[in-house]
């Protein structure tokens, strides 16, 4: 297989990984792993330390490229780049027109990724258990305690980049899902929707670089951490994390947000003559008066799809990695 066709097969690859990475509660990281790249994947990421600072500084370009496996980590992040806009746009209108179902598929999606994490734990005792407690009363705390809306400044996207693309790294969770904690999914779906459209380039084209700088020194600063934490307190930090999944589902509840699904389904009772969306008082009074439908037969429905579209991926990743070691 010549260079130019390996690189095209992982560009393909890291389609499927940011594909994954768009829905909350589909892992990247799992992707990754199931494909077979997921070690490369880490190595790379963690050859990007002072000895390849050292050789980019020194104009030893070449040897730059070949010790952080250049050709492969450039190729993913193309996959990853065209995948993540090609679907932004269908999940921002989604969330505006079919806010229950979409959201339904949310949680169906979370539920399965925080059961198939537990299904990973052996030998459960007391403190198994305190420990994934722990971690549902944070998930609970963080998802309740945050804001609707945070901060649209940069400052705040460069964070949320820096901790989202922390979980591309951790099988069973994805970057989506913490943005999602953030409350910044939708903000950062749109603001790629935005770009692709055409609209307000500039400022959108900001938001995504200090985002995508937020991404490249987080998953930089943290992926050895993490790679440590992992490799010494494995299951420790796997129950947290799925407790913590757990905990946030009260995030995804697909009934949370009246007036998404109001909007979705009475779009013009919501609107004055110029347009735009009701507020204050009038906006009370108008959402007091309509009969939402929570439309609960489609909810279960996209529910159970979600969940076992993770349970498919899940299995074909310990079917792959069984072929692999035999």
């Amino acid at each position: 297989m010549n260079n130019f066709t390996t690189s095209l097969l992982t560009a393909v690859k890291g389609a499927c990984m940011g594909a994954a990475d768009v829905i909350p509660g589909v892992s990247g990281g799992t992707i990754a792993f199931m494909m077979g790249i997921y070690d490369r994947l880490l190595g790379s990421i963690s050859s990007i330390n002072a000895k390849a600072m050292k050789l980019l500084f020194s104009g030893r370009f070449k040897d730059f490229w070949k010790h952080i496996d250049g050709t492969f980590l450039l190729s993913l992040v193309i996959g990853i780049g065209i995948s993540i806009l090609s679907l932004a746009k269908i999940m921002t209108w989604l969330l505006a027109h079919h806010p229950i179902q979409t959201w339904a598929f949310f949680f169906g999606l979370i539920v399965a990724s925080s059961i198939f994490i537990l299904k990973g734990v052996e030998r459960w005792n007391i403190e198994s258990v305190l420990l994934l407690i722990t971690g549902i009363i944070t998930g609970v705390v963080v998802c309740t305690l945050s804001p609707t809306r945070t901060p649209d400044t940069l400052w705040f996207i460069f964070i949320c980049g820096a901790i989202a693309i922390c979980a591309m790294i951790l099988p069973g969770i994805s970057g989506s899902f913490i943005l999602l904690i953030l409350g910044k999914y939708e903000f950062i779906m749109q603001t790629i929707n935005e770009l692709t459209s055409g609209i307000n380039v500039s400022n959108n084209l900001l938001v995504l670089c200090v985002f995508a700088i937020g991404a490249v020194i987080g998953i930089i600063s943290f992926s050895k951490f993490l790679h440590w934490l992992l490799s010494r307190f494995n299951k420790e930090t796997m129950l947290v994390l799925a407790g913590f999944i757990i905990g946030s589902l009260v995030k995804v509840w697909p009934w949370s947000d009246k007036l998404k699904i109001a909007s979705s389904q009475f779009p013009e009772q919501l609107t004055g003559t110029d347009g735009e969306l009701l507020s204050g008082n009038l906006l009370d009074q108008a959402l007091s008066n309509l009969e939402i439908d929570p439309q609960y037969g489609t909810a279960i429905l996209f529910a159970l799809i979600g969940f076992f579209l993770v349970t498919g991926i899940e299995l074909a990743a310990k079917k792959f990695n069984g072929s692999a070691e035999n």
